[in-house]
């Protein structure tokens, strides 16, 4: 059975810092796009980043330079760090695993974690 599980989520104070995890299990990274989308109140879930099937790696301009996307594929766990982090990057993270590249879509993923909240007070 294929399961994504996050962790590392939590409440930090604005220019806080937060990594997120997910461990895989039921498949291994190769071939798949692994990556995180982020879905605020009120919106829909929208693509962060991720690491391709090819190894490249994709920021949407609101978290690059702010966050990294990384992987240990020995420990099936990839991880978006999360740096210098505003009000506005409250809300739930998902990460998620498919068969395309960026720019992610939330339909183009095959499997998906259960999210984890991640609050920024100002």
């Amino acid at each position: 059975e294929v399961q994504l599980v996050e962790s590392g989520g939590g409440l930090v104070q604005a220019g806080g810092s937060l990594r997120l995890s997910c461990a895989a299990s039921g498949f291994t990274f190769d071939g798949y796009t692994i990556g995180w989308f982020r879905q605020a109140p009120g919106k829909g879930r929208e693509g962060v980043s991720c690491i391709d099937y090819s190894g490249s790696i994709y920021y949407a301009d609101s978290w690059k330079g702010r966050f990294i996307i990384s992987s240990d594929n020995a420990k099936r766990t990839f991880y978006l760090q999360m740096s210098n982090l505003k009000p506005e990057d409250t809300a739930v993270y998902y990460c998620a695993a498919g068969g395309d590249s960026w720019p992610l879509e939330p339909q183009q993923m095959w499997y998906w974690g259960q999210g984890t909240q991640v609050t920024v007070s100002s």
